[in-house]
């Protein structure tokens, strides 16, 4: 616990400002997710509008890497670079957006979500609603006094449920007045396993779930992620921190998500994601 910081009122209250400014902008691009975009596109809007309140985005030179935003399409599970890619029917994206916040010494507010291009197939929906489904559920377990094991080992026998897998190279991570530090959340384990949770801690739930197998590789660039076998992949994500009552999603988005959250697939109550998909299925 010792290398976990746990982040006083005051740090807190900054946190939240950053993360309010992180989710802004998620709902903010989700406007612009639409057949014929660039994903080169999105990266300028990110940018700009992350400058224009006073803000930074964190992946903009981070570790080398060369743009404001991941955007990651189909088989990326993490980590894919903006570019000429232009957008198209059926395509599925996640937008990842850490803001930095204020300009110096600020925090980072991290967020993602995966957003439908046009009209997806069935095996698309089914891996968005599995995605969406899993970061509720991790979220869910977050109270002081539990295990970070428990939030992985949630998240897996929900997915695997389903029929889909759960990566296992890239997890959650602590996130405050650094971009990653302290703990690594995995997002599959067994429960009653790692650090237990304290209130001050703050940290990232941001599973990523294939509708393969859940190996990677990573392409020449050596940023891009893949899934192996080339299975479609989704992840959402959320900055939490963990209170003396239970869980505070800082993240938390004061609108809908355009081409996710306000499509008629997305709103599937307490139906598991097996039940919506064989229901889709024989609409």
């Amino acid at each position: 616990m010792s290398s976990i910081e746990l982040m006083s009122p005051g740090m807190l209250k900054k946190m939240r400002e950053a993360c309010a400014l992180a989710a802004d902008t998620l709902v903010m691009i989700s406007g612009h997710i639409r057949p014929g975009v660039t994903t080169d596109h999105i990266n300028t809007l990110v940018h700009d509008y992350t400058l224009a309140h006073n803000a930074l985005p964190s992946p903009l030179g981070y570790r080398g890497f060369p743009k404001s935003v991941c955007t990651s399409l189909n088989e990326v599970v993490c980590h894919g670079i903006p570019g000429p890619r232009v957008l198209v029917d059926g395509d599925i994206i996640n937008v990842d957006i850490t803001s930095t916040y204020p300009v110096k010494r600020g925090f980072h507010g991290d967020n993602s979500a995966t957003f439908y291009v046009g009209e997806p197939s069935p095996e698309a929906r089914k891996i968005v609603e599995v995605s969406r489904r899993c970061l509720e559920i991790g979220v869910e377990q977050v109270r002081p006094g539990g295990r970070i094991g428990d939030i992985g080992a949630a998240i897996q026998e929900y997915a695997e449920a389903q029929g889909c897998s759960v990566v296992r190279d890239y997890v959650g991570h602590g996130i405050g007045r650094s971009f990653h530090m302290p703990p690594n959340v995995p997002h599959f384990g067994q429960r009653n396993t790692l650090q237990r949770m304290t209130p001050g801690m703050v940290f990232t739930i941001e599973p990523m779930i294939n509708i393969g197998g859940y190996e990677c590789e990573v392409l020449a660039d050596q940023w891009t992620v893949l899934t192996r076998d080339r299975s479609l992949t989704a992840q959402f994500e959320h900055t939490v921190a963990v209170t003396r009552e239970g869980c505070e999603v800082l993240t938390q988005r004061q609108g809908l998500l355009n081409h996710s959250e306000d499509v008629p697939w997305a709103d599937l109550g307490p139906l598991t994601c097996a039940h919506a998909y064989a229901r889709l299925r024989a609409a």
